[in-house]
Parts: structure tokens; C-alpha cells; sequence
């Protein structure tokens, strides 16, 4: 069993639970720092005095270790091989990100509590299925599937049951009061110039390198990058390469990043891509994230004109959900306690 498995399994549950805020949970937290709302004091937390506590969100606490897991778990293959110190400070970096999105999971949790949403037992046996089938797994090969990454069975159906529960709490206070009228449909084709000869959709792979804070530190993320344009003219496996030197997520699936619709690419994207074959890559360029090399892997036809306009739809939904659950979850943080202990 290969050791992205893990990081599969997650990622598909994630998917199928919560299609839009995949998109959108690490934009909430990049540009926001953490505040603090006192709403009262919180009581005494003498269960999880062996642990340090990093921090409190209304009664409960959300300790190191959990904050560590979560980073530990998110890291790519190639940070998990430093060495610990500087496996340490890449998350001491980090951990002011990913304890936000701690303490939003746990606000949303608390909120489900109230209202009275949780996860069937029916609903957990369905969602393991579906990774069972997916991946063609038995009981025992998943355990030990999750084991290996150190993922207790019992922690993971934790977390698919956190899982199924926000995503009924987002779809009851957000998805639900999201309506999009055919004059907004209209009106976004028009400004977008829709039309059924822009609308393929493309799989696509990617090897990405951050932009670095400082403009002086381009020249030496372009010569890596230089160096796997040579490597792939050499004959070198586009996927591997991913794997092994890409910065986002995608790297842990060799670079793929799944079928996406041409329109809705960022303008450099679309702009290569139009030049490209299937199997080409492209040269190095530049995007507002970073630096990027893709691989056309395939097109699939363009669309009709009702696919296009349901296409419309879904992408005004889904800017809409973007909007609602920002202010959503600034809402509920107002109304929290939280105190922060990093």
C-alpha cells in the first residue's frame, strides 16, 4: 500500500462531505490573524494537564498534541524526511494557520451540539464503504492502511464522524439559503463570454515552487525549476518529479490535480494551455502564488450551452458559499470565547 493512501482516503472524504469548503477554509485563514472575544472565563481543564493547552474555545480545550497531529499529518513527504529540528520549525511556522483552522472546526462542532446534528451510524458505515469500495479495500487493509500512518481506526471514524456532522451544519445554515436566480446566470455568461467553444474541461498535473517573501530569492526558485524542465526533456516521469519536489498538496498525488474546467483557470493558465497538446508541459511561469509547470494529461469536449450555463450556476454558488461562510464563521467566533496560548 503506497503511503499516500492516507492523505487519499482524507482527501476523498473531505470531497464527498464538504465540496465547497475545500475550496475555501485555507483562504478564510490565510489573510485573518487569530483574535480573542472574551465572553466569560472558562473553567478549570485539570483533564488535560499533562498536555499543554494551546488553546480554549468556549469550555473546551484544543491541546498540543492535537495542534502537532494535525501539522504532522498535513506535512508533505518531504518535510516528514528533515531532520526534527527542522521539521519543528517549519511547524512552529505554521502552527498559528492550522490552530485556526482547529479552532474553526471546533466552533462548528459546538454549534452542530447545539442545534442538535451529529452523524448516524448508518451515515459512518456509508462513507467507510465508499472508501472500501473506492479503493478496493477490506477491513483489515484499511486499518492497516491508516496504522501506518499513524491514524488509529477509532480516531479516524472521530474525525469522519466531525466530518459528516459540519457538513450538515454547513449545508442547514449556508448551502441551504443559497439561491442563484438565471438573471445572475445570465449576466455572469455575458461578462465572462461563455460560450460552448471555451468550456473543456482539462486534467491536470502540476509541479509548484512558492513565491519566496523576498523578489531576490526568484532567481533561485526559477533555476529549480529550470533544473526539471531539463529532467523531463531528459525522458524523467512528470509524476515522480511532482512527488518529489512539488510544494502544495497535489505533490503527494504526483502533481494531479484532478479534471478543472478552462474557464475556471486563472488567465496564465488558460493562456498556456491554449498552446498545449495532450501530453505537453509547459515552460515555468509565473502565477500570484508561485511558480508553476503543468502537464495537459487530457481534454475532454466542450460543453453544450445548458452545460455551460449550469456551470455558470455552480461557480456562482460556490463564490456565494465563499462570501456567506467567511462572514459565518466571523460570526461565530464573535460570539466565543477564545483564548489563544501559543
Amino acid at each position: 500500500m503506497k503511503t499516500d493512501f492516507f492523505f487519499k482516503v482524507i482527501a476523498l472524504l473531505f470531497i464527498f462531505f464538504f465540496p465547497h469548503q475545500v475550496l475555501y477554509s485555507s483562504e478564510i485563514f490565510s489573510d485573518e490573524k487569530t483574535r480573542e472575544h472574551v465572553r466569560e472565563e472558562p473553567g478549570p481543564h485539570a483533564a488535560v494537564s499533562l498536555d499543554r493547552v494551546v488553546a480554549v474555545v468556549n469550555k473546551e480545550v484544543i491541546t498540543w498534541s492535537e495542534l502537532y497531529k494535525m501539522m504532522e499529518q498535513e506535512a508533505t513527504d518531504k518535510v516528514k524526511a528533515l531532520k526534527e529540528e527542522e521539521r519543528m520549525n517549519i511547524f512552529k511556522d505554521n502552527e498559528a494557520f492550522f490552530l485556526g483552522k482547529l479552532v474553526d472546526l471546533r466552533l462548528q462542532i459546538q454549534e452542530a451540539r447545539r442545534l442538535g446534528l451529529g452523524a448516524t451510524p448508518e451515515e459512518m458505515t456509508e462513507a467507510i464503504e465508499n472508501i472500501k469500495k473506492k479503493y478496493s479495500l477490506t477491513d483489515n487493509a484499511l486499518r492497516e492502511s491508516l496504522e501506518k500512518e499513524g491514524l488509529a481506526f477509532e480516531e479516524y471514524r472521530k474525525r469522519l464522524s466531525e466530518q459528516i456532522t459540519v457538513s450538515k451544519l454547513v449545508s442547514q445554515q449556508i448551502r441551504s439559503k443559497i439561491v442563484i436566480s438565471d438573471e445572475e446566470v445570465k449576466k455572469y455568461m455575458e461578462e465572462n463570454k461563455k460560450s460552448s467553444g471555451d468550456s473543456e474541461t482539462l486534467r491536470l498535473r502540476q509541479i509548484f515552487f512558492k513565491r519566496p517573501e523576498n523578489d531576490a530569492d526568484k532567481k533561485a526558485v526559477e533555476d529549480r525549476a529550470d533544473l526539471i524542465i531539463q529532467k523531463l526533456k531528459a525522458g524523467e516521469d512528470f509524476s515522480a518529479l511532482a512527488t518529489e519536489y512539488s510544494e502544495d498538496p497535489s505533490g503527494r498525488l504526483g502533481g494531479d490535480l484532478g479534471f478543472m474546467k478552462k474557464t475556471h483557470l486563472a488567465k496564465e493558465f488558460v493562456d498556456l494551455l491554449n498552446t498545449m497538446k495532450t501530453g505537453d508541459f509547459s515552460i515555468p511561469f509565473w502565477s500570484e502564488k508561485g511558480l508553476n509547470i503543468v502537464k495537459l494529461e487530457e481534454k475532454i469536449s466542450a460543453q453544450s450551452i445548458d452545460e455551460i450555463r449550469e456551470d455558470a450556476r455552480s461557480k456562482l454558488a460556490e463564490d456565494r458559499f465563499s462570501e456567506i461562510y467567511k462572514s459565518w464563521i466571523k460570526g461565530l467566533r464573535e460570539k466565543a470565547y477564545i483564548e489563544i496560548r501559543l
